[in-house]
């Protein structure tokens, strides 16, 4: 990739872009190294990376892929597998330094407005379960929309109904949990169109409002909470692997799922 195509604004230190500029983000202290230590390990990683990979190849194949917020460059990695190329941009510099190591080629330590990328000049940007740390969550929609080529396209995973709230995403950041519904109807104040609009994990809303809500409603709250606490969380009974494949053939065909844990969204700059 030639960076400057897109900005002038970053110098490269032993491999990573950085930008001058730092802001403060709400995102957990250390989220990327406690992410790093189960992604490979773990049934939801890997499923939304595959959900997200297919969706990918459907409406996106070839096209630069810019992985905003993409932490430890988990998503990139699987994107670039399908044969699409990636810019993970991400603040955070220990994650840049984990996605070194899984030997992305383009690596930005940076937030997207920091980077200095021009305008209309992106082909895709994607957002992996970051928009929902971001207060003005319209705002930052109608920023990536600025940033976007004409007909460029927006990927988004966010954690889904506000039903399930519980104190995980308190300490983890979030200002939001969305439907397909409330998603859409930010994206179309922001400019954009939806292209695939599905669900995800559609077995997961009734365990995490037993395990985690209920817990959460009833005063239980954690000092800390990390990834790694409960190893057990990011093991898939083997009954569920059909469920994943199941939902896996139904991005594959563009099919969306009307439940689940989290949205995927695939939406069109106009």
């Amino acid at each position: 990739m030639n960076i400057d195509k897109y900005t002038k604004n970053l110098k490269n230190i032993n491999g990573i872009w950085y930008a001058d500029k730092k802001r403060e983000l709400s995102y957990m202290e250390g989220g990327n190294d406690i992410c790093y230590q189960v992604e490979d390990n773990s049934f939801w990683f890997n499923h939304r990376n595959n959900c997200i990979a297919a969706v990918v190849k459907k409406y996106a194949p070839g096209r630069l892929f810019f992985d905003v917020g993409g932490g430890n460059g988990y998503v990139s990695k699987g994107i670039e597998a399908t044969g699409t190329e990636t810019v993970l941009v991400e603040p955070g510099e220990q994650g840049c330094i984990n996605a070194q190591k899984r030997k992305l080629p383009n690596i930005i330590c940076s937030t997207l407005e920091d980077a200095g990328f021009d305008k209309n000049s992106i082909p895709v940007i994607g957002m992996f379960d970051v928009l929902e740390h971001i207060k003005d969550d319209v705002g930052m929609l109608k920023t990536i929309h600025s940033y976007l080529e004409k007909d460029g396209l927006v990927y988004l995973a966010v954690p889904a109904y506000e039903m399930l709230w519980s104190e995980e995403d308190n300490v983890g950041g979030h200002f939001y949990r969305y439907t397909l519904g409330s998603l859409s109807a930010k994206l179309k104040k922001a400019g954009f169109e939806n292209v695939f609009a599905t669900y995800i994990f559609s077995v997961l809303p009734l365990p995490i409002f037993l395990m985690r809500t209920i817990p959460s409603k009833l005063g239980f709250k954690k000092k800390s909470y990390s990834a790694t606490d409960n190893p057990n969380e990011h093991r898939s009974p083997g009954l569920l692997d059909k469920v994943w494949a199941w939902e896996l053939e139904r991005m594959k065909k563009g099919k969306p799922i009307s439940f689940g844990g989290s949205c995927l969204i695939v939406a069109k700059k106009v």
